[in-house]
């Protein structure tokens, strides 16, 4: 089959090799002119044979819909576009209207793998209608895993029409982001124990036969390995956008989400070099209880160790807290 591929990068250029791979024809376009096989959008157009299929592979949000925008006046009606980046599926909803005002189908495909799926296979939330979805099996075929004798749908689900795609991606990556900080939480006691000796180890060990065994958790050994002591990586984690979407839809609809909701607050509280929150609080147990407040340039002693004597306080009242 042949396909457009609109962004080669990291996840892109590797979904453009494993479907070149699989025998499929693929014309990318980039704004960086390094892998890119045609120069402009109107070029890639021209060299698509019609009825065409492109695949967008942009960052969400404002390129994406730039990017969408310019090809709903390039393609023409029998033609279909995909939408394979993180974007919200409150835009696939509007982008798929506009596109068929002029009889331009419209699909919505999150993808999952990451920079392992040109090796691996991605894992794939489609949305749109029967139709469309089934035009673009032969791709899905080839990007997805190969698939599990008795298990035919392992790696991709039609998840319904246009906007189920990507709000099952949506939740998947919620779900990734309490997975990420329950595996970081766990590492960090293990650390902090000096009865445990050989922290790698443990983690390996947990990678076979056990129930939290997982390709996250064979990733983070993976990253011990690389780097025993995560000396060369800094405490600071962003967030892409799904987790929040997540915690918002969770309101809307009154699911309760404690994990993922902390999760990703986790990752705002790894922004803050000193957390203003928890001034208030140090100040707050000093006004009401009169316990000690550490200074900016002070050094913070090991909980249970005494308290200096130049910061103890003769008569401090009773901790009523």
């Amino acid at each position: 089959m042949q396909l457009g591929m609109i962004g080669l990068g990291k996840m892109g250029a590797n979904m453009v090799g494993r479907l070149s791979d699989a025998g499929h024809e693929v014309i990318g376009y980039d704004v960086n002119p390094g892998t890119r096989d045609v120069a402009s959008l109107e070029e890639l157009i021209a060299a698509l044979d019609a009825p065409r299929a492109v695949w967008v592979m942009v960052p969400a949000g404002e390129p994406t819909q730039q990017t969408i925008a310019a090809l709903g006046e390039l393609l023409s009606a029998g033609d279909l576009l995909v939408d394979g980046g993180n974007s919200r599926f409150t835009d696939d909803q509007m982008h798929a209207a506009m596109l068929d005002e002029r009889g331009i189908g419209f699909v919505d495909c999150g993808v999952s793998g990451g920079v392992w799926g040109r090796e691996n296979g991605y894992g794939l939330m489609a949305g749109g209608s029967a139709a469309n979805v089934a035009r673009l099996a032969p791709i899905f075929d080839a990007l997805r895993p190969p698939a599990i004798p008795g298990e035919p749908g392992a790696g991709y689900a039609h998840a319904g029409e246009v906007g189920a795609g990507h709000f099952a991606k949506m939740v998947h990556n919620g779900i990734e982001y309490g997975l990420m900080q329950a595996y970081a939480e766990g590492y960090e006691l293990l650390a902090a124990a000096d009865l445990v000796t050989d922290v790698p180890a443990v983690l390996t060990a947990w990678t076979q036969g056990t129930v939290i065994r997982s390709w996250l958790l064979d990733l983070l050994v993976r990253a011990l390995e690389q780097d025993p002591e995560l000396d060369d990586i800094q405490g600071y984690v962003q967030d892409s956008g799904e987790g929040r979407w997540t915690v918002e839809e969770a309101i809307k609809h009154r699911v309760p989400m404690p994990v993922i909701s902390a999760a990703l607050f986790a990752r705002f509280a790894s922004r803050q070099e000193d957390s203003p929150a928890m001034q208030a609080v140090a100040a707050l147990r000093n006004q009401f209880g009169g316990h000690t407040t550490v200074g900016r340039d002070e050094d913070v002693e090991a909980p249970g160790s005494p308290e200096p004597p130049s910061r103890r306080m003769a008569d401090r009242p009773a901790d009523f807290s």
